[in-house]
């Protein structure tokens, strides 16, 4: 033995160190495997006490997040012999696990929780895969952000809602832009000199140059949250106390302000209550599992009526029962809206009833209904989330898979196409499917930079690929399974170049030639052409039309706005700056046409004698059209 290297570990060896960290025990356990058949009676030494177990990768990176009333045997289930596939791909990554020993299975459950929103593990339950109704976000910064938004961030920011009526919201929103501005750009304030365009145009108070105090902006604030909070009666009182003394000063601009912002109070207290009419009512949550898929269904009953359904779709790693509570503990998140009563089916464990029960406070009632209505609307909800998956792309997705030979199945896409017209304005566009359906809110677009007025479409896609996996790389974004480029072997090759410079090349790549339908893939002479009716096919050609007809939407939209640009610039005291500023207001020619001399002078700061020569240039010109 003297002299020589150590050989290979025959077997599992666990080293478990417990260690105290906030109250709880923890034990870590490094798996050194040459052998897993050993695992099991290795686990054996960990605690059988309620618990969470952390699953890292090689790397050191939590993959999963998992609760247990017993951490032995659950943690032992994961290596045992009759494991089903979808266990068997998250085993095949694990190298490393912790275990949090808890009191008792309620506190697993909320840590369990915790960590997944701290984490984000890659095989945990994800609801950003799913549609849910859209919310209003007023951000958790120094100078406050408001939007519309269905992604949840746990920051400090308020939410209000949810709305199922889209419209509806938008409403709120333009009415409280249009007399709270707040600002609009994204980020961490900057400090200007001069304040943008939406300042000019009444959409932004302009805390970046100054315009307005820490203090004061606070207040609008204050105002808006009280306004959506459905305390208005207080808000009321203000502003028309505010107007009767402005207009005692004779500030009757002022008072005018004042007037505008009471009647916007009123509209959106008359929403508000045609909104909380059918607020009150209950939630059913129902599950359906297939394969490695889990479809969600939330209905909605409100005024005893369904009014509406909200479905969530994504791969599960784990048990029907686990996956469900960590769904329902991320769906009731701290800060959303909740009904009087949520109705769980069977699957739902004492602990979770528990835990959601403490999360949604007394006025919410929670249980798992046996009998009766409540468990046949229960009932109902798990059959749409069956047919959910019936009717899902789970078929397309697994035929692409195996049309393309992936290792995993391509649950999401990015698709890239380029715009241009005669060779000027190019534009490119990345669209992005996940579960077989486009997800907007990922859509991106681009002005390419690089060409200087020429065409050339395989640089176009060069720069495009380049910017976004750049910026996938230094922001950690999550990775597609699948990129899909609209075009044939030139367009492929210069995508491909690009990721293997930035070292993804095993990212697979795929070309989708329209002409014939030919998809060329990395490494073949001859194109692949899948069957007319293939699922794979039709799934290919949805994110390529996607794509095709954002970039061509997004190019129309730039050559429109130059060329409004380019008339406007024509008149006296109208240039660049101003010309933005009139097409901002107003959004097009047209309705600068329509417009009063007076609101136009305004807008762009210009005389009223300008502003009538401008009008009655432009409708000369529509004369004549």
């Amino acid at each position: 033995m003297g002299g020589q290297e150590p050989g290979p570990v025959a077997s599992a060896v666990c080293l478990f160190s417990p260690r105290q960290e906030k109250g709880y025990i923890i034990y870590t356990e490094r798996l050194y495997m040459a052998d897993k058949a050993y695992i099991t009676n290795k686990i054996s030494h960990l605690p059988n006490k309620p618990g969470v177990y952390l699953m890292k990768d090689d790397g050191g990176t939590i993959i999963y997040v998992g609760k247990a009333k017993e951490l032995r045997k659950r943690v032992q289930s994961y290596f045992s012999k009759d494991k089903d596939v979808k266990t068997g791909v998250l085993v095949s990554k694990i190298n490393d696990i912790e275990v949090i020993i808890t009191r008792n299975e309620m506190e697993a459950l909320i840590t369990e929780n915790n960590l997944i929103k701290k984490h984000q593990p890659k095989y945990n339950i994800n609801l950003k895969d799913g549609k849910t109704y859209p919310v209003i976000r007023i951000t958790a910064e120094k100078y406050p952000r408001i939007f519309r938004t269905r992604r949840l961030v746990f920051d400090g920011s308020n939410y209000f809602g949810p709305f199922p009526n889209v419209e509806e919201i938008d409403t709120y929103l333009a009415l409280i832009e249009r007399l709270f501005p707040l600002r609009k750009c994204r980020g961490p304030l900057k400090k200007r000199t001069h304040p943008c365009i939406y300042y000019h145009i009444g959409r932004c108070s302009a805390p970046c140059a100054g315009r307005i105090s820490m203090e004061d902006y606070g207040r609008i604030v204050e105002k808006i949250k009280k306004l959506l909070r459905g305390d208005s009666v207080r808000l009321q009182k203000e502003l028309s106390a505010a107007m009767k003394q402005a207009a005692q000063e004779l500030k009757f601009e002022k008072a005018a302000h004042y007037r505008d912002q009471l009647q916007a109070v009123l509209h959106i207290s008359e929403l508000q209550k045609h909104s909380l009419s059918r607020a009150a009512g209950s939630d059913y949550l129902g599950m359906a599992v297939r394969d490695r898929f889990a479809s969600f269904v939330v209905l909605k009953v409100r005024g005893g009526r369904v009014m509406g359904k909200e479905v969530f779709k994504t791969r599960v790693f784990t048990s029907p029962e686990e996956a469900f509570s960590q769904f329902a503990l991320q769906y009731y998140a701290q800060g959303t809206a909740a009904p009087t009563a949520v109705y769980l089916p069977d699957l739902a464990e004492a602990g979770l009833v528990r835990a959601l029960a403490g999360r949604l406070g007394n006025k919410t009632g929670v249980s798992v209904p046996k009998r009766g209505r409540h468990s046949r609307m229960v009932k109902l909800a798990i059959e749409n989330a069956e047919q959910d998956l019936r009717i899902s792309s789970v078929d397309s997705l697994m035929e692409l898979k195996l049309a393309l030979k992936l290792t995993e199945i391509p649950v999401r896409i990015e698709g890239f196409d380029i715009a241009h017209m005669d060779g000027t304005d190019t534009t490119a566009a990345m669209v992005c499917f996940v579960n077989g359906r486009p997800e907007k809110s990922s859509y991106r677009k681009f002005k390419i930079k690089s060409l200087q007025g020429k065409a050339d479409d395989y640089e176009s896609m060069r720069e495009v690929v380049a910017r976004r996996y750049t910026r996938v790389l230094n922001d950690e974004l999550p990775r597609p399974d699948l990129i899909l480029i609209d075009g044939g072997k030139g367009q492929l090759n210069a995508a491909l170049s690009v990721l293997q410079t930035l070292g993804l090349e095993s990212i697979p790549v795929a070309g989708l030639a329209k002409k014939h339908e030919e998809l060329f893939l990395p490494g073949r002479e001859q194109a692949l052409v899948l069957d007319r009716n293939s699922l794979a096919l039709k799934i290919l050609q949805a994110v390529r039309d996607e794509s095709h007809r954002f970039a061509t939407t997004f190019h129309k939209k730039l050559r429109r706005r130059k060329v409004s640009l380019s008339v406007l610039e024509k008149y006296e005291g109208i240039g660049k700056m101003k010309s933005k500023v009139l097409l901002a207001a107003f959004g097009s020619l047209v309705a600068i046409t329509g417009a009063a001399p007076e609101e136009v002078a305004r807008v762009a700061h210009i005389s009223r004698e300008k502003a009538e020569n401008l009008l009655a240039g432009l409708r000369a010109e529509a004369g004549k059209s």
